[in-house]
Formats: structure tokens, C-alpha cells, sequence
């Protein structure tokens, strides 16, 4: 299995009540439904106001690494990170367990 996990930062000046953001995480919210290879999903807002914390944090795991790259490829994904790229950037960690 490998968790595929991604923290999302708002860039300066953006609040997550903007409707684009709204509608960002929406698509995130609804993208567990719609791709076949991810076998968890959640994803939340952060609810700790520390200077260091990230915004919004997406958990999940798919079976393997073709798994991971269909996923990555899925039109849904494609189009719901294309969304945050306009107000947000991101990290993420890839791993086995």
C-alpha cells in the first residue's frame, strides 16, 4: 500500500470562505468518490492557527505505484489540483507501508 499525503497552504491574502476555495475543496471533498484506485480518503480543513500549520491536508492510500500514477493522472484529480494551483501551494509525501 502507499499513503499519499498533500498539505495545502493558502497563499498570502486568500481566506478558505473565498467561493473559489470553497469550490476547491469541494472538488477534493467529492474526489474519494470518483477515483476507483483510492482504497482511503479525507480530507479536512486544519483546525490549529499556528504559524507553521498548513491549511488543508488530504490523507490517503492507494494499493501500489501504478495505483498512485492513475490516480495522479484521473481527469478528477487533474482538475481539482488545477484548481488549488490558482490560491494555494502544496507538499507532499509518497510513501509505503
Amino acid at each position: 500500500m502507499i499513503r499519499h499525503l498533500v498539505l495545502f497552504k493558502l497563499n498570502e491574502g486568500v481566506t478558505r470562505d473565498e467561493p473559489r476555495v470553497v469550490a476547491g475543496a469541494k472538488a477534493f471533498e467529492e474526489l474519494g468518490g470518483l477515483v476507483p484506485e483510492l482504497t482511503f480518503w479525507e480530507c479536512a480543513w486544519n483546525i490549529t492557527d499556528r504559524p507553521i500549520a498548513y491549511d488543508f491536508a488530504i490523507n490517503s492510500a492507494v494499493a501500489d505505484r501504478d495505483a498512485l500514477r492513475r490516480y495522479i493522472e484521473h481527469p478528477a484529480h487533474q482538475a481539482a489540483a488545477g484548481q488549488w494551483r490558482e490560491f494555494a501551494t502544496w507538499v507532499i509525501a509518497d510513501y509505503e507501508f
